[in-house]
């Protein structure tokens, strides 16, 4: 089994610049949004600190200047309660400052992340399942051939409905190539 190591890097942003083409690590990507979001809404460090404490999150302006300049750590509940005022989510508020104030950006990367981990995910129930069916039909060889027909057809039945459903039924061109075919 293959293991990713990920090394953590530290990176410091100036006041005057907004980070550009780089990941940063969670919580300066953090430090770098909420100033982000604060600015854009044109609230001061003593509005941001007001909001919060209304929310519940206490935290002075004093502290919400230092944790965006990279002077204070930030918890995990101070990061839900920045979140809960700037009314995002928390992973968006994690995530890159350039990607992040994109919401649409995020929601798109997510799908495809979501995507692919269910394509990992029927990857391995597909070879489960063949597994199992060829430690079967090696078991019972007079059935395999039978079986492996049965496979094929019905594979190639749901590739041909996926194909279908997603390009549409096929243009008369592409269908007279087909009957030239056939009847070769």
């Amino acid at each position: 089994m293959a293991v990713a190591c990920y090394e953590r890097k530290e990176v410091a942003v100036a006041d005057d610049d907004a980070p550009q083409g780089v990941l940063l690590s969670g919580e300066a990507n953090v430090a770098v949004r909420i100033k982000l979001e604060r600015e854009a809404r044109g609230w001061s460090t003593n509005a941001l600190s007001d909001r919060l404490n209304e929310a519940g999150f206490e935290m002075n302006p004093s502290a919400v200047w230092r944790i965006e300049n990279g002077k204070r750590r930030i918890n995990l509940d101070e990061a839900i309660g920045f979140a809960e005022v700037f009314g995002m989510d928390l992973r968006n508020l994690v995530g890159p400052p350039q990607l992040a104030a994109q919401a649409r950006a995020m929601e798109l990367i997510d799908a495809v992340v979501d995507a692919f981990r269910e394509t990992q995910r029927a990857n391995a129930a597909y070879t489960q399942a063949r597994d199992a069916l060829d430690a079967y039909l090696a078991e019972h060889p007079d059935i395999r051939e039978e079986a492996d027909v049965m496979v094929s057809n019905a594979m190639a039945e749901a590739s041909a409905q996926h194909l279908l459903e997603a390009y549409g039924p096929p243009s008369a061109e592409h269908q007279d190539e087909a009957d030239t075919s056939d009847e070769a």
